[in-house]
């Protein structure tokens, strides 16, 4: 339960829960086959993000006629991950997740005002829909075959390409990862991989950290989203290098 907690809390932050999430669910019930451990881990983690979309939706004006759009689309293309799963080989997609995961960990390193300022000039509308859809499409994609930093990758496109600052990036990401994780777990659900007792239990705890997480991230601002992306960027890439290669 203290990982559940744990996970909630990274996961509001800059996402990347799942990574702290997945190990112990093993850890509990080695008997679960990845796909259960997948399910299980999209019921926790939709609990989790439905929490800290709450509270940051209380503090952050939402654009909702373009996010759902775009967190709908996500469902729909983590819906098609979680069906491919057991068709792909996932041992191929750990390697270039970390590669990107170290390529981000240097862009932002490299790029001290990302996240940090506010763009001076509003993207139009058109570009935000399309990074929106983008963004919601190929990362929600990514999120049901594998998932760990879906929450990154989204928060890192939007404060790139829409110059938002990194608590708005969050705010906007955990949006989207509703819609995918939900998309994710309904497919799961259908397919009868979800542990709901576990899942509900790790659920409350997940709960809990996400709404001190997101409160931490609205209250500190950008500079602790800043810091605590890059540590958990940098915790990332050695968690998957050590189930890679250890």
């Amino acid at each position: 339960m203290t990982a559940a907690t744990a996970a909630g809390w990274v996961d509001a932050v800059v996402g990347g829960g799942g990574l702290i999430l997945l190990p112990a669910l093993f850890l509990v019930a080695p008997q679960l086959t990845p796909q259960a451990a997948l399910a299980t881990n999209k019921l926790t983690a939709f609990t989790g993000t439905s929490a800290a979309v709450y509270t940051f939706s209380r503090r952050i004006p939402m654009e909702w006629r373009q996010m759902a759009p775009a967190a709908a689309l996500a469902a729909v293309t983590a819906a098609c991950g979680a069906a491919a799963v057991s068709l792909i080989d996932r041992k191929y997609f750990i390697p270039i997740v970390m590669v990107v995961l170290v390529a981000v960990a240097v862009f932002v390193t490299l790029r001290p005002t990302l996240g940090t300022t506010i763009a001076t000039h509003r993207p139009t509308q058109r570009k935000t829909v399309l990074v929106l859809l983008l963004s919601a499409g190929l990362i929600g994609l990514y999120d049901g075959l594998l998932g760990p930093g879906t929450g990154t990758f989204l928060i890192i496109s939007f404060a790139t390409f829409l110059g938002t600052e990194f608590v708005r990036s969050a705010a906007m990401a955990k949006v989207i990862n509703l819609g995918s994780n939900f998309g994710a777990l309904a497919y799961f659900a259908v397919t009868g991989h979800v542990w709901w007792s576990l899942g509900l239990a790790m659920a409350v705890c997940n709960v809990l950290g996400a709404v001190i997480g997101s409160r931490m991230a609205l209250s500190k601002g950008s500079g602790f989203v800043r810091i605590t992306l890059l540590v958990v960027v940098i915790a990332m890439v050695i968690r998957l290098g050590w189930q890679q290669f250890g």
